[in-house]
């Protein structure tokens, strides 16, 4: 049984350490974890054959299968993610604001680490060297939490992230991975508020759920992805055809892949045949409202539980409207507040989208697939929040940090 009272004492000593290191030193960790885990891939693979193997016997989502599978590729990608994190510019220690007051006060405010981070998600192994790189760099000690199904992929990543850190001769502390898989333990986990100052819960509905509705460490809600692709009446055929079917289809087993199709009445009859064309190829099953299946026969039936359906398999809804008002409300409606996408030659249109479509991310005549720390430039991403305090969107260094006050005095008393 996991003593969790005790990695909580080691992360909080661990996060004193990281929390005046300097850049140089997080860099050099950094590095060194990058290095241990290209120098540890074949014991990753051979770990990750282990929790594929099972998740496949088990019957497994065969997106969730994608998000659970690691290569040669991806470990490298995991190093290469580790490096661009060392190389941005660290944010620990930034002065955002340094003012007088009349009484002589001088007040500043200073970004600083959060201390330690929780982190509870499914079975995305990736995320477990992108957590670490991003509150390493950050000044954060974490402790994670993965899903059984990528248990050993887990262990393993963890095993090399922390040997880089010991050839660093940094604390591996900042680090730690709790195996055991049973509700209790991660019970007990969104209860130790004593040691956690955040908790971040990554994964499907029913777990993020569970940990907002059950935490007694604040929480920082990284949500589903019902993704949304309004296809305007001025829309680009082609280009729309491209963009829906890259969202859709070029990984289903994300977050920000494209769920629900909206489209205006005007377009439906020439855009609809060649949606159903192109997503033919990867036998993508479209369940389609009334007013869609007169023009393609061939369309499944939709129900109501479809509009706000994340299916994270190759299947897609599609509405019809007849104005972009009218998308909007619908998207608004159903859509987890994460991205959302208007595909138009029509500005006006388009700033209406921008300006009233309520989600973290929005976007004029690209694909929802961008939503990614890496493709915003932040190295990586420790999770998508959809939530509106602290931190929304692709949450990289600067959301796992917090400030605190610095003034400086000479000899003032409050009268």
């Amino acid at each position: 049984m996991t003593n969790l009272e005790e990695m909580g004492k080691r992360a909080r000593e661990a996060s004193r350490v990281l929390s005046h290191l300097g850049t140089a030193r997080k860099e050099q960790g950094l590095r060194e974890a990058a290095k241990a885990l290209m120098d540890g891939k074949d014991k990753i693979l051979t770990a990750n054959t282990q929790d594929v193997a099972a998740a496949r016997e088990k019957g497994m989502n065969p997106g969730l299968v994608d998000r659970l599978m690691l290569n040669e590729e991806r470990i490298k990608a995991m190093a290469e993610g580790l490096l661009q994190v060392a190389a941005l510019e660290d944010p620990i220690g930034e002065v955002l604001s340094m003012k007088p007051r009349p009484n002589g006060l001088l007040i500043g405010e200073k970004r600083v680490p959060l201390g330690v981070v929780g982190m509870i998600y499914e079975a995305r192994p990736n995320v477990t060297a992108d957590a670490f790189g991003l509150c390493f760099k950050t000044g954060n000690a974490v402790i994670l939490k993965g899903g059984s199904d990528a248990l050993w992929s887990n262990k393993a990543i963890t095993d090399c992230l922390r040997q880089g850190l010991r050839t660093a001769e940094l604390p591996d502390d900042s680090l730690q991975l709790i195996q055991d898989t049973d509700r209790e333990t991660t019970k007990k986990f969104m209860a130790m508020n004593r040691y956690l100052d955040v908790l971040i819960p990554r994964g499907g509905a029913g777990l993020i759920r569970t940990v907002v509705e059950n935490s007694t460490v604040p929480v920082i809600e990284t949500g589903t992805g019902n993704c949304h692709i309004f296809v305007d009446e001025s829309a680009d055929i082609q280009m729309a055809l491209d963009i829906v079917y890259n969202a859709k289809t070029q990984r289903i087993g994300v977050c920000n892949a494209c769920e629900s199709l909206v489209v205006h009445r005007g377009i439906a009859g020439e855009f609809l045949p060649g949606l159903k064309e192109i997503l033919d190829k990867k036998q993508v099953e479209i369940r389609a409202d009334e007013e869609a299946r007169k023009i393609v026969p061939e369309f499944s039936a939709a129900v109501e539980e479809d509009w706000g359906k994340e299916y994270l398999d190759y299947i897609i809804s599609v509405k019809t409207v007849g104005s972009l008002k009218e998308a909007i409300q619908h998207i608004n409606r159903y859509n987890t507040k994460h991205s959302e996408a208007i595909i138009t030659s029509d500005y006006a249109n388009a700033q209406k989208f921008l300006e009233e479509i309520d989600a973290a991310a929005v976007y004029v005549n690209a694909s929802t697939r961008f939503t990614d720390g890496y493709e915003f430039g932040f190295g990586a991403e420790i999770g998508i929040s959809t939530q509106k305090l602290h931190a929304r969107g692709p949450m990289g260094l600067r959301a796992l940090t917090t400030t605190k006050y610095i003034i400086y005095g000479n000899g003032q008393v409050r009268p």
